[in-house]
């Protein structure tokens, strides 16, 4: 074969055996890094709008489920915050009692965890507990010296399973929820009656 014979296959190659350099070059494809990348890219290019719709659905059905479930949990965790307040509450009256033999004369809840109450200044009760529960109403409560009844609404926004809770002297903690738990006592045995 002679030297300047063309081994070039290309489709538009014109069958010829001696090709020239300028021919030659013109016929070869040129290839650069930056237009390979061009074609990989565009065929790969990102996601479909479909892939991001199905990818979109997924993340709001497993975000609805998680924001139900906090939610569930935090109104429960609620719950059991208004019902350990009137425990503690309920503790101090039981303990006041154990001390002098009666419980104090309070009117109202705010009497009975304001900073000058017996309660508080006798460390029965922790000082700066709230007058409101944690569903932003205020707890009801008044005693004499025979007893005491304490009050939650408990959640309005789901009575059924967080209903009302009340506290009197050897009942412990009454409620209609079923996240109530035990009913934890501390009222004096003898239901409150003078010794």
């Amino acid at each position: 074969m002679p030297m300047n014979a063309c081994f070039f296959s290309h489709s538009r190659h014109t069958g010829t055996l001696g090709c020239t350099a300028a021919e030659l070059l013109s016929r070869i494809p040129t290839m650069t890094p930056a237009s390979a990348r061009r074609k990989t890219r565009s065929k790969s290019r990102g996601f479909s709008l479909l892939e991001l719709l199905v990818a979109m659905m997924i993340i709001a059905v497993l975000g609805t489920l998680g924001f139900s479930q906090y939610r569930k949990h935090s109104a429960q965790a609620r719950y059991l915050k208004a019902q350990d307040d009137l425990k503690i509450v309920a503790e101090g009256l039981d303990q006041y009692y154990l001390k002098s033999g009666h419980y104090p004369d309070f009117g109202s809840y705010d009497a009975m965890v304001d900073g000058n109450s017996v309660l508080v200044k006798g460390s029965l009760i922790k000082a700066g507990m709230s007058a409101q529960d944690p569903f932003g109403q205020p707890y009801e409560g008044k005693s004499t010296r025979l007893d005491y009844e304490l009050k939650c609404a408990g959640d309005p926004a789901n009575p059924e399973d967080a209903g009302p809770i009340t506290r009197t002297p050897g009942q412990g903690a009454t409620s209609s929820s079923p996240v109530s738990g035990p009913k934890a006592g501390g009222a004096p045995a003898d239901g409150g009656a003078k010794k």
